[in-house]
């Protein structure tokens, strides 16, 4: 089995960076991309066992790039995770209602997004 695919959505370069240490160094395969655009014609070629998706970003938003992935059928499996500073009860309400899996609000704990993360991957792809 290879290793599973992890999307970095963000247009912070530090997090963006961090992130990738941490996946690499936990075995995933990293793609990036620092915007929408970026994220959606990624998400477009590789199918993503998870995206760890930041909401606001310059052109298209977080919200967006996960109804694009949750309209696919052949994505179906990937898993959402949002990493947002948007962390209002209506925000997060609307990360779930446009089909995340999980969301964390910023500042989080790397420790903590690993466990969901392994979690997330080792979860049986529903559908």
């Amino acid at each position: 089995m290879s290793a599973p695919q992890i999307l970095i959505v963000d247009d912070e370069p530090n997090i963006v960076m961090s992130l990738e240490f941490l996946m690499r160094k936990s075995g995933y395969q990293v793609g990036i991309a620092r915007n929408g655009t970026e994220a959606l014609e990624a998400i477009d070629h590789t199918a993503y066992d998870v995206i760890l998706l930041d909401i606001m970003m310059p052109d298209v938003d977080g919200y967006h790039v996960c109804q694009h992935v949750k309209s696919r059928p052949d994505r179906q499996h990937t898993k959402v995770i949002f990493l947002s500073a948007k962390s209002k009860e209506a925000d997060i309400q609307r990360g779930y209602d446009v089909g995340a899996d999980l969301y964390i609000p910023k500042p989080f704990s790397t420790r903590q997004l690993m466990e969901k993360v392994k979690a997330l991957v080792a979860a049986p792809a529903s559908g």
